[in-house]
This record gives C-alpha cells, sequence and structure tokens, in this order.
C-alpha cells in the first residue's frame, strides 16, 4: 500500500505588518496594538506630547490673563480681617475674569481628545501593511480629518450622555427640593434607578459609535456619515468591539501603572530619608526640600511616561477592531493582500493535487 502524506494544509494568512490578514482574535489586536505602538513611538508620542504642550500654553496663557486683569481684586477678596467679607463685586469679577479660561481649558480638552482619537486611525492602515508613519504625516492626516473627528466625539458623547443628562436635569432638582421638605421624599431613589437604567443605555450607544473616528479618518467621511457608518459596522458585534475596547483600556491603564511604578519607587527612595529627618529638630530643611522636590520631578516624570501610552494605546486597539470588523463583514484582506502583493505574483494558486494511486 502507497503512503500518502497529510492532507493540503492552506499557507497561513499573509501578515506584511503588524497583524495577519484575516480576522483577528483578541491576542492579534492586542499585539498588533503593541507592535504598531512600538514601530511608530516617535511619531506617536511627538504628536501627544504637541497637543498636550500647546492646550497647556493656551491654559496657562489665559489664566495669566486672567490674573493680570483682576490681580488687584485678590487682595479685597482673600484678605481680609476678622469678621470682614468680601464685596459682591470683587466677587464677581473674579469669578468671571476666569470663566473664559475655564471655557477654553473644556475646547482644549475636547479639541485634544480629538486629535489623540484621530492617531490610531492615522497609523494603523499604515502599520497592517508593513509601513511606517513619520511624525509630519500623522500630524498632516489627523490635522486635516480634525473637524470630522472632533464632531464624532462630540455628537457621540451628547447621543451615549443624553439619557444620563435627562435623568440629572428631571430628579436633581426634585433631590434638592426635597432636603428642604419641599420636594417628593423618594426624588434621591428615583435618582438612583434613573441612573441605573442610563448607564447600560449610554454604554451600548457609546460602543456603537466607537469606531467612528477611525471611519472619518480612513474613509474620509462626514461627522453624520461617519456614526451611521460606525453603528453599520458595530451591529451584530457590539459584545465583541465592546469586550475587546475595553480589555484595551485595561491593558493601557495596568501597563501605565507598571511603567509608573520605578519613578515612584525612585521618588520615595529620595525622599524618605529626609522626611524621616523632618521630625528632627537639627535636621537641615534645605535637604527635606530637596527630597521632596526630587519625589515630585519623579511623580510628574513617571505620571508623564504611563500618560503617553495611556493616551496613545487605546486608539490603536479601536482602529484595529475597526480593520478586523470589514475584514470579517466587507474582505477587507483581500484589498491590503493586493496591496502588499506584486502585481505579476500569483495570490490564488490552486493547492497541489493528490498523488496519483500506483496503478497495479
Amino acid at each position: 500500500m502507497p503512503q500518502w502524506g497529510g492532507g493540503w494544509v492552506p499557507p497561513s494568512a499573509p501578515k506584511p505588518g503588524v497583524i495577519p490578514l484575516q480576522p483577528l482574535s483578541v491576542g492579534d489586536i492586542l499585539g498588533g496594538a503593541f507592535s504598531a505602538f512600538r514601530r511608530n513611538w516617535k511619531a506617536l508620542v511627538g504628536v501627544i506630547l504637541a497637543v498636550q504642550g500647546i492646550a497647556i500654553l493656551l491654559v496657562t496663557l489665559a489664566v495669566g490673563i486672567a490674573v493680570a486683569v483682576v490681580f488687584d481684586r485678590f487682595s479685597a477678596v482673600f484678605d481680609l480681617g476678622p469678621g470682614e467679607t468680601a464685596a459682591d463685586e470683587d466677587v464677581m469679577a473674579l469669578l468671571l475674569a476666569f470663566v473664559p479660561a475655564a471655557v477654553l481649558l473644556m475646547v482644549t480638552l475636547t479639541v485634544g481628545a480629538a486629535m489623540i482619537s484621530a492617531l490610531g486611525p492615522a497609523v494603523i492602515p499604515e502599520a497592517v501593511v508593513g509601513r511606517t508613519t513619520t511624525f509630519g504625516a500623522m500630524w498632516r492626516r489627523c490635522w486635516s480629518r480634525l473637524p470630522a473627528v472632533l464632531g464624532t466625539v462630540l455628537l457621540a458623547g451628547l447621543i451615549a450622555g443624553g439619557p444620563m443628562l435627562l435623568v440629572y436635569a428631571v430628579c436633581l432638582p426634585l433631590v434638592i427640593m426635597s432636603a428642604d421638605g419641599s420636594g417628593p421624599p423618594a426624588a434621591l431613589i428615583v435618582l438612583i434607578l434613573g441612573v441605573l437604567v442610563c448607564v447600560p443605555v449610554s454604554v451600548w450607544l457609546a460602543t456603537r459609535f466607537s469606531l467612528a473616528p477611525a471611519v472619518a479618518v480612513c474613509e474620509g467621511l462626514g461627522t453624520v456619515a461617519a456614526l451611521r457608518r460606525s453603528a453599520q459596522l458595530v451591529k451584530d458585534d457590539w459584545w465583541r468591539v465592546f469586550g475587546i475596547s475595553t480589555l484595551g483600556y485595561f491593558v493601557a491603564m495596568a501597563v501605565g501603572y507598571v511603567i509608573q511604578m520605578p519613578f515612584t519607587f525612585v521618588g520615595m527612595a529620595a525622599f524618605l530619608p529626609s522626611m524621616l529627618e523632618a521630625g528632627d529638630a537639627s535636621a537641615d530643611p534645605e535637604m527635606v526640600i530637596a527630597g521632596l522636590g526630587v519625589y515630585v520631578i519623579c511623580i510628574l516624570i513617571g505620571g508623564l511616561a504611563s500618560g503617553l501610552f495611556q493616551f496613545g494605546f487605546p486608539p490603536l486597539v479601536l482602529a484595529l477592531l475597526y480593520v478586523d470588523v470589514r475584514i470579517r463583514k466587507e474582505n477587507l484582506a483581500e484589498s491590503l493582500i493586493a496591496a502588499t502583493t506584486p502585481t505579476d505574483a500569483r495570490t490564488d494558486a490552486p493547492p497541489p493535487a493528490a498523488p496519483a494511486p500506483d496503478q497495479p
């Protein structure tokens, strides 16, 4: 009897970049996100630092202007003698002076969040086919799609948070009124129940629109079209998108904590001797201050380093989820394989034929 070999095994999916071009597993998505971050860390960190630096500069400038405008009123409000109260016009002037700074802070945080949300979709299309992205190319792509991504962030946040805002708008005044006996006594219970009901709805809506930034960047769609497209892609895959994206956030927090730990230990090692001597009357106050300064600097550097990863990793996971959903539903893998395969290469070769049996 002839000895037959093993059956034909189809070739493994090509992997020109950070993921195999096939439906992805959880490990493929998380591993691909780590690989994309490692290959493009300079550009990712550069863009995140630039966004944070611009935001800090604008807010600092606004606060500085507000302080300069009402500087003479600080003493009238805070430097009071026993029994004295600040004049209403002085307090109101201070509050009004810092309102623009607070508004600017909210605007910069929102725009910064939208810019960072566009990072993953700007990196992953290149990383999937084995190419890296430069700082300039990443910045230009994120900036060019910022209005659409900002619109998706704002509108998705408004839609997802709408039920919760409605509950608070209705129940919170009743809770305040019930505190002095003029409102219904069960208002607080109604508020708690309303929150418990609305949280799952908000999570469902947020997950439904979570791929909208990737759609806006990768497909060039506007805000409303990107939200509709995201809802279409997430349909029938909601639990998978929710679970993997949530896992991505937890992984980012855990890795960020690990990154920050060495800086915390170094800071504590520098500050602990001076802290033990702080109760001694003969202790040098300069040494105590120096130890505290080293501790604060280490904590700040560790927080910055961990924050860079915590900001940059989740958008990569969401962008890979977008690619995975399109591979599963729209056969995107064929287009990606075609983009990475020479035109003269045969991509559809049939499996080898089984050997003919021996003739008697």
